[in-house]
């Protein structure tokens, strides 16, 4: 067996987690139809097992072509930063004193805005927090705008073409929010320092036409969503329900989330700063709901399975984005990264030597345009997923539902860069 030949193999499987992902509603039907194997099925039906399961077959299969030593040192050769970071942001950011804090202020805001509430805070949830990202990562962000929109539009008397466009556009106008800087989104993460790229130039380049972009996809939708919204009086007796947090204890929180977003690329620090949240959890347990360690795990093997099968698919992508000319490598980029990672494929992109400034620009831009087409196009993707999948049919986000719900906010994302 030659690497050529395991490079197929590893292409096949990642070919074969695609096709899994598009399919993971109907094991989730099968679990019903086939009571006795419930389990197994229920377990293949979970969008966030895909990527880590397939990733597993590919080390066993790499082990039994060339050996044990040689698996092992391709699975301890990739980087997992990215899927440990957004584990741990995810965990803080759901936690009860940062959900709160967030909460009361889009309250304050909404009641400041011409609207109605209901309206008015969907719409913040849409827009607002996805911009936000800019600033605390986008993960963090995801997980914020997930667990504020969960009880708001993401209920099970709301019909599910309704649901899966505000899907789109949460997945959307996340990924191209975190574009007003140089660190918040994965994909521009992955060449700022190769290309120079700093806060400054993202703001002026791209930042000030997402912004646009999202404000156009969350408003539409907010309007489309308007008869499905809540009561106000609901959302009043639902913020009245919720216990008062320590002003303390929140401090506490946003100062450790800081830290974590400070040292995103250091792991050795967030995972400190981690143990620390933990820690103080347990010591004021009074303060906290239950923690979503369950569900950022399997975003965290998600996004971990993506980096070992992905790692693969370079000898076959790498020769399509650079062959690629800058307006053909916008729609190249925009169609790939439905396949595959954002981060992963801009990343292919800085290793290409002597491209053009335009290049860059196309290539960028449309990674992060098609960020919301599908689970694995964006990292915080499947921390969506994880967040809001209890309140569609099946309890199952269908890829193909996602797909659709995200077509129109992904045409304005890529006119907004395009023509802009």
């Amino acid at each position: 067996m030659t690497p050529t030949a395991l490079q197929w193999i590893a292409a096949a499987l990642f070919g074969i987690a695609l096709i899994h992902t598009f399919s993971a509603k109907q094991f989730e039907r099968l679990s019903h139809r086939f009571p006795r194997h419930a389990g197994l099925f229920h377990l293949l039906g979970e969008v966030e097992v895909v990527f880590g399961f397939w990733a597993m077959v590919l080390i066993v299969v790499m082990a039994l072509v060339g050996g044990g030593a040689q698996a092992l040192h391709y699975a301890e050769s990739r980087n997992y930063t990215e899927p440990l970071f957004v584990f741990v942001v995810m965990v803080i950011a759901a936690s009860r004193p940062v959900l709160r804090t967030v909460v009361a202020l889009v309250d304050a805001m909404a009641r400041l805005m011409p609207l109605p509430t209901p309206m008015a805070t969907a719409w913040l949830g849409l827009a607002a927090v996805p911009l936000l990202g800019s600033l605390i990562t986008e993960p963090a962000a995801m997980t914020i705008a997930a667990l504020m929109l969960a009880p708001q539009v993401f209920r099970a008397d709301v019909p599910e073409g309704r649901k899966y466009l505000a899907l789109g556009v949460l997945f959307v106008n996340v990924s191209i929010g975190g574009t007003l800087t140089s660190y918040a989104a994965p994909p521009v993460l992955m060449v700022a320092a190769t290309w120079q790229w700093d806060s400054a130039f993202m703001l002026a380049t791209f930042g000030w036409k997402a912004a646009l972009a999202v404000l156009l996809n969350a408003t539409v939708c907010t309007f489309i969503l308007r008869k499905h919204l809540p009561h106000a009086s609901a959302l009043a007796a639902g913020q009245q329900a919720r216990a008062p947090v320590s002003a303390t204890v929140a401090a506490v929180h946003l100062a450790l989330l800081a830290g974590v977003v400070l040292f995103a690329h250091h792991p050795v620090v967030f995972v400190g700063l981690f143990l620390l949240f933990l820690a103080f959890t347990q010591a004021y347990e009074r303060h906290q709901n239950p923690l979503i360690l369950k569900e950022a795990l399997l975003v965290g093997f998600f996004l971990a399975g993506l980096v070992v099968l992905g790692g693969m698919q370079q000898w076959w992508l790498q020769p399509i984005v650079s062959s690629l000319q800058p307006l053909a490598l916008f729609a190249g980029a925009l169609g790939l990264t439905a396949i595959t990672d954002n981060a992963a494929l801009t990343y292919l992109g800085s290793l290409i030597e002597g491209m053009s400034d335009p290049a860059k620009y196309m290539l960028v831009a449309g990674a992060v345009a098609g960020g919301g087409l599908t689970v694995i196009a964006n990292a915080p993707n499947p921390a969506g997923v994880a967040l809001l999948k209890r309140g569609f049919a099946d309890e199952t986000i269908g890829a193909g539902g996602l797909l659709l719900g995200a077509l129109g906010p992904t045409a304005v994302a890529a006119a907004a860069f395009l023509l802009l």
